[in-house]
């Protein structure tokens, strides 16, 4: 019977402490500690509700009681399954005691901040025990955005509109997937611009003008963006000029963002970033990549005063001229040799149009290096790695003379009707006019030509 009577002292003094050990269990009352006759503690258990903070009672007790707060759980953790509302109400419950316990510690006192460590874990866990119906959609449409909700939580980003920080960690935020515009959810329906994305792939062209302003007046001196009110003094809003648009913004839309403006380039061939706002500098960062300008017909004396231009120039035309090469050589196509342009595919259409990317590398140097190394290597393929294009090279009908000639050799003209090579020596020596074209046009003469007729007739 002993051994019997052992067994069930320790069955209930297991269920007693597991009783205790929960942290949103009342705690027991001085009634609750009487034992009955029999010597033996009451059973507790574990469904009681919180207690409410009991009027009166010391200060010091307050850092005990955080136990029956719940604020010993790890509240980061992943929640498991799902929480009932019971759970967020007592979260909540445990919130507000925590307010009243940290208005009540001395100031500054260690346990108040522990309090306050304590509070913002508990709003996290209640923040991650929302409700999951609460939760905003993956995919948003706006004004031509296209928003899509960000899973990252560690990455520190300002929002585009409300130009605060996002929080990642317990707020929801969007990005446009076309111009990269970033917002919290709550500042999607307050977003008033479209998406520049959608100009970028109608109407892709720059303001050439340089600085176009039209003054303040022009914009009832109101923000260019967001109409707010704006003035030069500050008040109620400063006004920023964009220098690229020409208008002026209010803070908000205006960040104080540094852009290479395209006029500057084109007129001026001035490379020094200037501010901008956030919707230019967007509009200006798809942009950089797209060949737009057509620099012959915009600014033609540029390629008089930067003589690297002159360069890339004759550098694209040859590539133009070696483009017939490749396309009907079948070990250049499985070389795949114009992949080498992939990032530039204007280069092998056309020697007239360029971007700004273009236009920067210029200025830096490195574009003329990169394009030479790549002639390098499509000449070399054609001059001395492959027989079948080498097949196709010319030789000099005034002289008849010399190495066979291809029209991108540096000492060699290339007729424009006929496209026949020649010695550039011999070609201006002899006439400006194409041997091969003045036979073809003898030939033409003698077919039209009736008997007894006069040609010039």
């Amino acid at each position: 019977m002993k051994g019997w009577d052992a067994m069930e002292h320790d069955e209930k003094l297991a269920r007693f402490r597991q009783a205790h050990l929960n942290p949103f269990n009342k705690p027991l009352g001085p009634r609750q500690h009487e034992q009955e006759p029999s010597g033996k503690a009451q059973e507790v258990t574990s469904e009681e509700t919180l207690p409410e903070l009991p009027t009166g009672e010391p200060e010091f007790h307050y850092s005990e009681r955080m136990m029956d707060l719940g604020l010993s759980e790890d509240h980061f953790s992943r929640p498991v399954g799902l929480f009932l509302a019971s759970d967020v109400q007592q979260l909540r419950q445990a919130i507000e005691e925590c307010k009243q316990v940290i208005l009540e510690l001395p100031e500054q006192s260690e346990k108040q901040k522990d309090a306050v460590v304590r509070l913002i874990h508990l709003r996290l866990k209640l923040q991650e025990l929302k409700d999951p119906n609460e939760e905003e959609p993956n995919i948003r449409v706006l004004l031509q955005h296209r928003f899509y909700k960000e899973k990252s939580k560690s990455v520190k980003q300002t929002c585009d509109k409300c130009n605060t920080i996002i929080w990642g960690l317990i707020q929801t935020w969007y990005t446009c997937t076309g111009c990269y515009y970033r917002c919290h959810s709550k500042c999607l329906n307050l977003i008033s611009k479209p998406c520049v994305s959608s100009k970028v792939s109608h109407q892709a062209e720059y303001e050439l003008n340089i600085c176009p302003e039209t003054g303040l007046d022009s914009q009832d001196y109101r923000c260019a963006e967001c109409r707010a009110p704006i003035s030069l003094r500050g008040v109620p809003s400063e006004a920023r000029q964009c220098d690229y648009t020409g208008q002026y913004y209010c803070s908000h839309c205006h960040w104080n963002d540094l852009a290479v403006i395209p006029a500057r380039v084109v007129h001026n061939w001035d490379f020094e970033p200037r501010k901008v706002s956030r919707c230019s500098m967007r509009y200006l960062a798809l942009m950089v990549s797209r060949p737009v300008l057509r620099l012959r017909e915009i600014n033609p004396l540029l390629f008089n005063y930067v003589e690297e231009l002159v360069e890339i120039r004759k550098l694209r035309q040859d590539i133009l001229l070696m483009k017939p090469y490749f396309i009907t050589c079948k070990e250049a196509m499985e070389a795949r040799l114009l992949l080498q342009l992939q990032d530039r595919q204007h280069f092998v259409e056309n020697d007239e149009m360029y971007s700004i990317q273009d236009l920067l590398e210029v200025h830096v140097g490195r574009l003329s290096c990169s394009l030479t190394e790549i002639h390098t290597l499509f000449a070399k393929h054609i001059k001395l790695d492959c027989e079948r294009c080498q097949a196709k090279g010319f030789v000099c009908e005034l002289c008849k003379e010399g190495d066979v000639l291809f029209p991108f050799d540096s000492h060699t003209s290339v007729c424009t009707d006929c496209s026949a090579v020649f010695h550039r020596d011999c070609y201006y020596d002899n006439s400006t006019t194409c041997p091969k074209c003045a036979r073809l046009n003898l030939r033409k003469q003698s077919l039209f030509q009736e008997p007894g007729l006069d040609v010039d007739a």
